[in-house]
């Protein structure tokens, strides 16, 4: 037998990937949804914003936001589609950004590090400053003292003058040159500035000091050409909650001066600042306040000041530049049991003209409301004009921020837009009371996700058959039942004579099929279309359409009996316990934590129907939210699904006690008959000094069942558990690997091994070991990196091969270089081949249970990931693929046969050429052709999850993080579906020809025959 050359080897190994990632394929096998992330709504400095050119009508506006994905973005107002983003770095997290004319800039990093500047409508990145080192930045923005960071321009043109880490003021111009710089002479730490005001000949920088019982406001002024110092002032203030009761203002009139206000004793006061702060603090005091309110308009010169009894009133600068004044009062705006507390807002028409918005929910209507108030309005008395809208707080939870902008129609006559941000992550355009777009950025913060698959596509019948229908209704049913019938016929001799079946480079569902209709959610041919369930931790639960991204159904998860103190859900574990297989619908379980905010912990089970979102235990009706089960008092250690039982789960309190969900004598039953093969492991100690703790569990006679511990594994000192990474779950379809030589290496495929990774000081640790008795299989330690993330490993484990990538920072002789690494191993049955112990079905108590050898080799890996996974399949016929997301936004895969820790250091002889062995490469090359994500760039994925589809050959995969993205691979080809290019009606023409041949020969046979038989 001629035997098999190299390059056809290597050929042969990269050929899956070459066929998944033809450019005809994208947006067909795979859908990529890029979000910008939920808005960052606590402060003004990253709050959504409305920004558009002058005379521009809203609809061409962006709406600007910076975001809890660590990113600054800019959605169009017209559709809410992203015009673009930026996403900055982990360790560069974004602070502050500022809108200016045609240009975005924003801070970002500890204090302000570095300085960006953005082109508005484009995103394109103009200019990029180090304003000072990284260990220069100072944390000063949490507490009363506010951010320490901020923006302000000089006019009109393009200079910036920049606060940084709360002492320290630049000028930056256009070109990026800084002209002077001016650092606090205090400390630090005394005096934090945190707010600028600019004018045309000077800069003012303001700051509060701390006091024993208060804050004190420090007023400095620069001159704006040179940086000089011109003034240094300590106002005699008591500022009780610092810079939450402190504001600027400012105006676009020259003659008027600008202020800073502030809060003291229930009284308003302000300062007008001049070069040489000379002025002498004044105040109001027709009322007492009880807190001011910056609404996004200090360049206006307009606040809100709530009254004791949270009346709203309208503040301004007094046009004879004494002071303040007040504009406006909202009525009706003062505490109620009819109306929720109000949310106030400031925004601009296309003129730059200011307006106020005042938002709330009233219990009265069922609806949000809105008052917008125009200062211009009525020869400039002002005027208020109101309206309710329709928001869905049983869909998206309650109104967290909201952005204005304005169109100023005609006298009288205002068209406002609103820009809501809710507590679950949407993020929505109102005009007026009409719904424009919604934005389900929730979707950025998954936190877990399984795949369920869905029924077959059913006839629902036309009458349901009673006893009592006549025959003539019998047969009026029956014609209308079979009004398809000749369309049938016909679709089928079509499909029969020309081979028009369904394809796998074909969508999964039609495009135009809109996959929020539940009836239409129905298995396609392959099985590529499945419904993602998956949970945020903003307490919403969504059903995805895994052939177009599409919110099938999306539900908040209710509070339960913490409604009335209010609470967080977050997600701990999510399982499908019901499947097509099982009948009917599948149906999926979330366990939960509920954090109240009395301090209490419950574990909470919410169970859904996979299909459509309703709760399959039938407390809460659709359109309401999802109301769970409480099943423990307190936290769950653990929850696990039992072996071969796939619609029952297990849950342990803290006194290790066993809860069966959902509850009932079958599942009890079913328990009982598994729970000598149970064993799970539980970290435990102290937080410092982590150890795992394996335990079995004790029948329940007549009370619950526990758990009990049988062995504890304690790592080295200061050693921390990382992460615990099971076993990946499916069938095995090979158990060993046969050598060019016909012997065989069995797989160790102890169904009790699962992987721990470890963060010390100094070191990182693998480990492999058996839950039943707590022997450890495998370990590796790792030079711990000297950087932030000390420990930056991500692992796999399925059957017997774990795959771990860490950063690697040892070089011991030279040409050694930093670089990331990818390890594999295998684990195989004895210490050579043919030895075979049968691990699957052994005790973990037996001495075979020991006999079992070891084979690694390591990969110099091209990137740095984020998240690592195997392909998985059915009937675990076909290769298993790594999936990997890496920090270029790429999902990549990587072919088992190139991860092959056998790999031969020379060349492959003969045998080991039968083997598919190639001559090994320390490094892996960087190869596009392997990129599942083809030109799609997916930000900050946290995890892959990839699931069987109906085909032996393909494995779905779903990566998710800030981006959302799916496709499908198959790692041995698609062995089981014929060539696009076969040619189908030929076959059945052929078929048929020797139909008629058979036919019109066998009277000739016959004939034949019988002659025959004449001459016997």
């Amino acid at each position: 037998m001629r035997s098999l050359n190299l390059p056809g080897l290597i050929l042969a190994a990269l050929c899956t990937a070459v066929v998944a990632l033809h450019e005809s394929d994208v947006g067909i096998v795979d859908w990529h949804q890029p979000h910008a992330g939920v808005p960052l709504t606590s402060s003004l400095a990253t709050a959504p914003t409305f920004h558009a050119r002058p005379g521009r009508p809203p609809t061409e506006a962006l709406l600007l936001t910076a975001t809890s994905g660590n990113v600054l973005a800019a959605l169009h107002a017209s559709n809410g589609s992203l015009a673009w983003r930026f996403v900055f770095e982990p360790s560069d997290n974004i602070v502050h950004y500022q809108k200016h004319r045609e240009t975005v800039v924003s801070l970002s990093g500890l204090g302000g590090t570095v300085l960006r500047r953005f082109d508005y409508s484009t995103g394109q990145l103009v200019l990029e400053k180090r304003l000072q080192a990284p260990h220069e930045g100072h944390l000063l923005t949490s507490g009363d003292f506010g951010d320490s960071t901020a923006i302000a321009f000089m006019g009109e043109s393009q200079d910036i003058v920049a606060l940084t880490s709360g002492h320290a003021v630049r000028r930056i111009e256009e070109t990026g040159t800084v002209p002077w710089f001016w650092e606090a002479p205090e400390n630090p730490a005394s005096v934090v500035y945190t707010k600028l005001v600019t004018t045309l000949s000077t800069v003012y920088v303001i700051g509060l000091s701390k006091s024993s019982a208060s804050y004190t406001l420090h007023v400095t002024s620069l001159s704006s050409s040179t940086g000089e110092l011109v003034a240094s002032v300590k106002f005699p203030s008591s500022i009780a909650e610092g810079s939450s009761d402190m504001l600027t203002l400012s105006s676009d009139t020259a003659t008027l001066d600008p202020r800073v206000v502030w809060l003291e004793a229930g009284v308003i006061h302000s300062v007008s600042l001049v070069p040489h702060l000379t002025e002498k603090p004044t105040s109001v005091k027709d009322s007492t306040h009880s807190k001011i309110i910056d609404i996004g308009l200090q360049s206006k010169g307009h606040f809100i000041a709530l009254n004791t009894d949270d009346t709203g009133r309208v503040f301004a600068l007094d046009a004879n530049n004494v002071g303040l004044k007040v504009v406006w009062e909202f009525a009706d705006s003062a505490k109620s049991d009819r109306y929720s507390k109000s949310l106030y807002i400031g925004g601009l028409d296309q003129a730059g003209l200011p307006y106020i918005g005042r938002i709330f929910w009233s219990f009265l209507l069922g609806k949000a409301a809105a008052h917008i108030y125009a200062p211009h309005m009525a020869a400039g008395r002002g005027l208020v004009s109101g309206f309710t809208f329709n928001f869905d707080t049983e869909m998206h939870g309650t109104i967290s921020h909201v952005a204005l902008h304005t169109a100023y129609v005609k006298e009288l006559d205002l068209l406002p837009y609103l820009a809501l941000t809710t507590t679950t992550g949407a993020v929505q355009l109102w005009q007026g009371d009409i719904e424009q777009w919604t934005r389900e950025e929730g979707l950025s913060r998954l936190q877990m996700a399984e795949m369920a698959e869905l029924p077959e596509r059913e006839t629902i019948a036309t009458h349901v058959i009673d006893q009592d229908e006549t025959f003539a209704g019998r047969s009026r049913r029956q014609l209308a039942d079979a009004k398809g019938l000749p369309q049938y016929i016909f679709h089928f001799a079509k499909r029969f004579m020309t081979g028009s079946y369904a394809s796998t480079h074909q969508r999964a569902v039609p495009a135009s099929l809109t996959a929020s209709v539940p009836d239409t959610l129905a298995r396609d041919a392959f099985g590529f279309r499945q419904v993602i369930v998956a949970a945020s931790d903003l307490g919403k639960i969504y059903g995805l359409d895994s052939s177009s991204g599409a919110v099938v159904w999306s539900r908040i998860l209710g509070h339960g009996r913490a409604a009335q103190v209010g609470a967080q859900i977050v997600p701990v574990k999510l399982f499908v316990v019901r499947t097509v297989a099982n009948g009917g619908f599948p149906e999926a379980v979330l366990v939960a934590h509920r954090h109240a905010k009395n301090g209490l912990v419950d574990t909470v089970v919410f169970h859904v129907n996979a299909l459509t979102g309703e709760d399959a235990s039938g407390k809460s009706p659709v359109g309401t939210a999802l109301q769970g089960v409480d099943l423990i008092s307190g936290p769950s250690l653990g929850a696990y699904a039992l072996p071969e039982i796939s619609n029952a789960i297990i849950l342990l309190d803290e006194s290790l006690q066993v809860y069966v969900y959902p509850e009932g004598f079958i599942n009890e039953k079913e328990f009982a008959s598994v729970v000598g093969k149970l064993n799970i492991a539980l970290p435990t100690g102290k937080a410092e000094e982590h150890q795992l703790t394996g335990h079995q569990f004790s029948g329940a006679g007549h009370g619950r069942a526990t758990a009990y511990a049988t062995w504890a594994s304690s790592f080295s000192a200061g050693e921390n558990i990382l992460s615990i990474i099971p076993r990946s779950s499916g069938p095995v379809a090979s158990l060993g690997k046969v050598l060019g030589n016909r012997t065989t290496l069995y797989k160790y495929l102890n169904p009790h091994l699962f992987a721990v990774t470890t963060v010390s000081p100094t070191t990182c640790g693998v480990y492999v070991l058996d839950a039943t008795k707590g022997n450890i299989v495998y370990h590796e330690s790792i030079a711990a990196s000297q950087g932030k993330r000390r420990c930056d490993l991500h692992a796999t484990f399925v059957e017997n091969w774990l795959v771990y990538v860490y950063w690697d920072e040892e070089y011991q002789w030279v040409g050694q270089t930093k670089g990331h690494r990818l390890v594999t191993v295998e684990l195989y049955e004895g210490s050579t081949p043919d030895e075979k112990t049968r691990s699957p079905e052994l005790s973990s108590y037996s001495n075979k249970s020991l006999a079992y050898s070891i084979t690694e080799q390591s990969y110099v890996f091209p990137y740095a990931i984020t998240s690592i996974a195997t392909t998985s399949t059915k009937y675990g016929i076909s290769t298993k693929d790594i999936i990997v997301a890496n920090e270029n936004g790429q999902i990549q895969s990587f072919p088992r046969l190139l991860l092959n820790p056998r790999r031969t250091k020379d060349k492959p002889t003969a045998e080991e050429q039968e083997e598919w062995l190639i001559q090994y490469d320390p490094v892996l090359p960087d190869d596009t052709h392997r990129v599942l994500s083809h030109n799609y760039h997916v930000v900050n994925v946290r995890h892959i999850l990839t699931a069987p589809a109906l085909l032996e050959s393909t494995s779905l995969v779903f990566a998710y993080g800030l981006d959302l993205f799916c496709t499908r691979v198959a790692p041995s080809g698609t062995f089981d579906v014929l060539n696009e290019t076969f040619n189908k009606a030929q076959l059945v023409f052929t078929i048929c020809g020797l139909a008629v041949a058979i036919v019109a020969a066998r009277p000739m046979v016959r004939q034949k025959r019988l002659r025959e038989k004449w001459y016997q």
